[in-house]
């Protein structure tokens, strides 16, 4: 497959396959257009071969001798005299890139220096990291010294509603009386009707 190399303001031909591809595509499509109609012309002629057509023979008017040859001649020598010089193709540069280890307008520019009472306030808390801080971290006990006796344990205090009454479910308020009666009546309909008439329907039912 050719391969299409694209630039921008200049455009080189190392490594364009695609410009000899078109060439060699273009010498061949000659060749078979040239097949092809010596084909047809033959077939056209019953077999026959087609005849090439002639040439004007160039005669020196002088001499009448044909001039054909020796122009031919002479364009043999004149293209052997030619000086012929070999092009040496040389490979693809690689890509200048500027680097910042080298190109020192490229580096970020140089940090501003501290100031007097930040260079103070840095050195007091390096002071307080290394002679406090640090020491309490790693020794914060004094292996030396005998352990006393651990605090004893105290029972944990959990609120339970039958010590606290204040937890406790407020006791129900009493019936009134007509409440009362007409449970009364509820219950003695159901014991009485209800439950009697339903018991005697499933008995049937089954």
């Amino acid at each position: 497959m050719s391969e299409n190399v694209q630039s921008i303001g200049y455009l080189s031909h190392i490594g364009d396959f695609s410009l000899r591809n078109n060439q060699a595509l273009g010498g061949v499509t000659q060749l078979w257009s040239d097949a092809f109609a010596r084909a047809m012309a033959e077939q056209l002629a019953d077999g026959k071969p087609v005849a090439a057509p002639a040439l004007p023979e160039v005669t020196d008017q002088a001499t009448g001798e044909p001039l054909t040859g020796a122009q031919a001649l002479a364009q043999i020598v004149e293209q052997r005299a030619c000086p012929v010089t070999e092009t040496q193709v040389r490979p693809p540069e690689p890509l200048f890139l500027p680097i910042a280890e080298f190109e020192l307008d490229l580096l970020p520019p140089a940090p501003e220096p501290f100031g007097a009472l930040e260079l103070i306030e840095q050195q007091r808390g390096l002071e307080f990291d290394t002679q406090w801080v640090r020491p309490t971290v790693f020794h914060d006990y004094d292996l030396k010294g005998e352990p006393g006796p651990a605090p004893a344990r105290r029972p944990l205090h959990l609120p339970i509603a039958e010590l606290e009454w204040d937890l406790a479910e407020k006791p129900a308020q009493p019936y009134d009386e007509a409440t009362l009666v007409a449970q009364q009546r509820a219950l003695d309909f159901d014991n009485g009707w209800a439950r009697p008439l339903i018991l005697q329907n499933l008995r049937q039912a089954a």
